[in-house]
């Protein structure tokens, strides 16, 4: 099966703060790879990483098979993002603001780009506020649009940052459909990171869990699927006996000095659908 995504100790340093710690991971075509992890784990930080937005400190990272610079500038066009909040154009409509996205990446949509732009707005549910300026949308109805200005690319590999954010129960339900529709029906490989764990229970494939910069495990969806029905807990409660488990021996290797963690953190910014704004070797 064909790696999307391969990191081999990518680590990223400010200052004294190692906000992701050498993390070594894997993601497959066709995965719905979930990251779990209390606020300033890391998680955005590495998400800025795959897209470009950031450099590493260190480490290897590689994208459909490719690692040099330029290459991974060229492989980026086959991603889309949403990472925290979306930048938009406050005074343009929301179809106008896809079609900045769609103009920056050069898609033609075979000379019918306000047909597709319209299609994409409404498979994210923003088919009624098409013309409505961006200004004026609710939080999740941003959210929604940085969602569909990922989609502009009609990308192999997407990056959904917290997507359920401003999301009302019914929002939060039509976008679980639309992932698993993106994954199944476009063959859509899906990295998205969460806090609605009872959500993202009914969708990934596999689980990444991250604790102030460090993976502590990676596991199939199937697997741990069978371990919380053999113990009986939910999704929450494997993270949290897995994180103190995790802080425990922490705290007994380093002789129960107080805290016997070393610092984490994340990256702050936003950006949504464009990845790769800071390219390697600029």
């Amino acid at each position: 099966m064909e790696t999307i995504l391969r990191t081999k100790e990518l680590t990223k340093r400010y200052h004294k703060v190692c906000a992701v710690d050498h993390i070594t991971l894997s993601i497959q075509k066709g995965d719905i790879f979930g990251f779990v992890g209390a606020n300033g784990a890391g998680k955005t930080t590495f998400m800025r990483m795959v897209c470009g937005l950031i450099r590493p400190t260190e480490g290897e990272l590689e994208l459909f098979g490719a690692s040099s610079p330029k290459e991974l500038q060229s492989m980026r066009r086959r991603m889309g993002a949403l990472i925290e909040h979306p930048a938009l154009y406050a005074n343009m409509t929301a179809l106008q603001n896809l079609d900045v996205q769609r103009r920056y990446l050069g898609m033609d949509f075979g000379g019918q780009p306000k047909k597709a732009l319209r299609e994409i707005l409404e498979l994210v549910g923003l088919a009624e506020a098409a013309d409505k300026k961006a200004g004026r949308f609710s939080l999740g109805m941003r959210q929604r649009l940085g969602l569909a200005m990922a989609l502009v690319g009609d990308p192999e590999f997407i990056i959904l940052d917290e997507p359920t954010i401003g999301l009302d129960p019914i929002g939060v339900m039509e976008l679980r459909r639309l992932v698993l529709k993106l994954n199944q029906e476009r063959k859509m490989t899906i990295l998205f990171s969460s806090h609605n764990l009872a959500e993202m229970a009914q969708i990934a494939t596999k689980y990444g869990f991250l604790d102030r910069g460090r993976l502590l495990e990676v596991i199939s969806g199937e697997k741990i699927g069978r371990v919380c029905q053999e113990r009986g807990i939910n999704l929450e409660n494997y993270f949290v006996e897995l994180l103190l488990e995790h802080r425990g021996a922490e705290r007994r290797g380093a002789g129960d000095n107080g805290n016997g963690w070393g610092p984490g953190g994340s990256a702050a910014g936003s950006s949504a659908g464009t990845v790769g704004t800071e390219a390697e070797g600029k």
